[in-house]
């Protein structure tokens, strides 16, 4: 199955072990469909190129849409931090899309370990005070998982 804009990085919708489905997968991490209600982007360590990265985005504003849901789960713990491209991409194109267009309007993230990726992370969610969406961070993705499921679908 492929989709306009990540050609072969989109696997078909088949479902992982566990109860999650695998959206994507590629040098930037996982997009997952956690049957609670909500999407997991699962961020991977190694270098990545922007075109990874708006693959993620991409396939994951595409999931919220489909399912009608409002809330992702971001796991940062092992991810290198934003470039400058992509934090522009993320706060001027992606973000006031996936809220105006796919409904995004919670996020918890389980922060990574290095402080370079905690401030890329940082700047990019100040850069959209306007925008009505809510953002919490975690040591722990229990906890984000909690306080996820507490924001409405």
């Amino acid at each position: 199955m492929k989709s306009e804009g990540v050609g072969a990085y989109l696997y078909s919708r088949m479902p992982a072990r566990d109860p999650l489905t695998i959206l994507l997968k590629n040098a930037a991490g996982q997009v997952l469909v956690d049957p609670a209600g909500f999407l997991r982007l699962h961020w991977s360590g190694p270098l990545r190129a922007l075109a990874d990265t708006q693959a993620m985005f991409t396939i994951a504003a595409q999931a919220l849409n489909e399912h009608g849901w409002s809330r992702i789960l971001v796991n940062q713990v092992h991810m290198l931090p934003f470039t400058p491209q992509e934090q522009l991409w993320i706060s001027q194109e992606w973000l006031p899309a996936a809220v105006r267009d796919s409904g995004y309007r919670a996020g918890a993230v389980v922060v990574a370990t290095n402080v370079l990726t905690r401030l890329a992370t940082a700047f990019v969610i100040s850069s959209v005070p306007q925008l009505p969406l809510r953002y919490r961070s975690f040591d722990l993705e229990k906890m984000a998982i909690q306080w996820l499921l507490t924001q409405p679908v």
